[in-house]
């Protein structure tokens, strides 16, 4: 793999991250869903890129191959969301998915977001290891702020409070 780049979306990035995005989804998920089914899809700055929200790309062998969200929902919080690593990038040896978490944690720590909450299903055990590898906690959905953005599909909940997290 040619040197990994993290950054922030752009406007031209829009078919590329769906061209990531909507394979897992639909191929590897199962999940019959289309990009007008998700319009945040082509509102990314937006839906994300206000307030203290953010949407990264990750960049190897000059495409796009990974994404990450974060939705601002008020108080100092996020909504993690849109995470998704091309199947040729994922796991340790490339590192695609902490490089986006990092970048992205570091950058929302530095724009006074203090806790950041994300909802999953049960069937992603390897996502599970993953978050809670980096610090998220579980969560009762009932503790979820009102504001949190929940998905039909989620059944499983974290939060990751910054303050407890070290500094980058």
């Amino acid at each position: 793999m040619s040197s990994l780049r993290i950054r922030r979306f752009a406007p031209a990035d829009e078919q590329a991250v769906i061209d990531v995005i909507l394979p897992i989804q639909r191929e590897e998920f199962g999940v019959a869903i289309t990009a007008d089914d998700q319009p945040d899809l082509r509102a990314i700055p937006s839906f994300y890129q206000t307030g203290l929200g953010d949407f990264l790309v990750a960049e190897a062998d000059g495409r796009v191959v990974g994404t990450i969200g974060l939705k601002d929902i008020g108080a100092a919080r996020g909504a993690l969301r849109k995470m998704f690593v091309a199947a040729p990038y994922r796991g340790s040896k490339h590192g695609v998915a902490q490089a986006l978490l990092t970048r992205l944690l570091d950058d929302a720590a530095s724009r006074g977001v203090r806790d950041i909450f994300l909802g999953t299903t049960d069937k992603f055990l390897a996502a599970h290891r993953f978050y809670e590898k980096n610090g998220f906690a579980r969560v009762e959905p009932e503790t979820l702020p009102p504001e949190f953005p929940r998905m039909a599909v989620d059944t499983r909940f974290y939060r990751l409070s910054l303050s407890d997290r070290p500094p980058a």
